[in-house]
């Protein structure tokens, strides 16, 4: 199984939904992830995803790729702006939207600004597992 994780510079939510798919996938995923309009992996995400013991660090921001997204099985999007823009696809992909705050326009100290990169990064976890757990047992 497919899966593309999109969102709007591929910096924090996508990147964190693709490492946790990858890690809970048990090898029956293949997770990638784009942005509109890619700008690097934020190192607070970086920070966060190491305190689940998962290193995204090695995985990279990229452009969506029209003919990489046309072979997903799945495409989940997790702001607005990606859902709003993402390429037309075909019918025989699945699309799903997770809306969920980006942090990276957290303020504040730097324990402040890590709480909202963990309180995203405890969502995406959640949502990645539930979702895992869906595809595995479609009628649970």
């Amino acid at each position: 199984m497919k899966i593309m994780f999109l969102c709007t510079g591929n910096s924090c939510r996508s990147q964190m939904a693709e490492g946790f798919a990858k890690e809970m996938g048990g090898g029956n995923i293949e997770a990638y992830s784009a942005g509109l309009f890619p700008v690097g992996i934020n190192p607070y995400a970086i920070k966060v995803m190491r305190e689940e013991g998962i290193d995204i660090s090695v995985q990279t921001s990229d452009a969506i790729d029209p003919e990489l997204l046309d072979r997903m099985d799945i495409i989940i999007t997790l702001c607005g702006n990606a859902e709003a823009q993402c390429p037309a696809t075909p019918s025989h992909i699945k699309k799903f939207h997770w809306p969920i705050k980006d942090p990276v326009g957290a303020t504040g100290t730097e324990d402040e600004i890590l709480a909202e990169f963990r309180k995203a990064r405890d969502i995406i976890r959640e949502k990645v597992g539930s979702f895992i757990k869906s595809i595995k047992n479609p009628s649970s």
